[in-house]
Formats: C-alpha cells, sequence, structure tokens
C-alpha cells in the first residue's frame, strides 16, 4: 500500500454545525495527519496524509457518521504525499 495526500472541499450545511470538530474526533480513530478549516465561501477543506485504504476509510467514516446529511458536495483530490502534517488539528 502507499502512502498518499487527500484533499476533500465538502459542500452543503457544513458550516456552523459542529463539522471540524467532529471530524477531529473521527480522526483519533485512525492513523492519519491532516487538518479541517472552514473555507470563506462557505465549504469546509479536509487535508490529510496516511496510506490510501485508511484515507479512504477515514472518508467513508465522516459520510456515515451524522455529519453525512450536512453534506452536499464532495470535491476530491489525491496527490502524492507532501510529509509536510503532523497530527491533526482545526485551522482557525
Amino acid at each position: 500500500m502507499k502512502r498518499c495526500r487527500l484533499q476533500v472541499h465538502y459542500s452543503g450545511r457544513v458550516q456552523g454545525v459542529g463539522f471540524r470538530y467532529r471530524v477531529k474526533s473521527l480522526a483519533r480513530g485512525f492513523e492519519v495527519m491532516g487538518s479541517v478549516r472552514n473555507l470563506p465561501d462557505g465549504r469546509v477543506e479536509l487535508l490529510v496524509e496516511g496510506m490510501q485504504a485508511e484515507l479512504s476509510a477515514f472518508q467513508q467514516a465522516i459520510r456515515e457518521s451524522e455529519l453525512g446529511h450536512f453534506i452536499g458536495h464532495e470535491a476530491v483530490n489525491w496527490s502524492p504525499p507532501e510529509g509536510d502534517l503532523r497530527g491533526f488539528e482545526i485551522v482557525r
């Protein structure tokens, strides 16, 4: 398996509903490093690195959690890892 970088832009009703805090809580159950932040246009950005299967499982866990009904659309981008992420944080 290979390490990857996953960037997801979530749109829908994803700000003001505890989205970032729940994503951070879910991240504790996975071997991922990265961040989640609100964007000025109303979307939320998730940027994580890890093994591809682990990232996919994390992404699926977000969809299947109570956050799933707030998500209207996911714009997903896979790329090679850059190795610049540590831990998991909410960017303000």
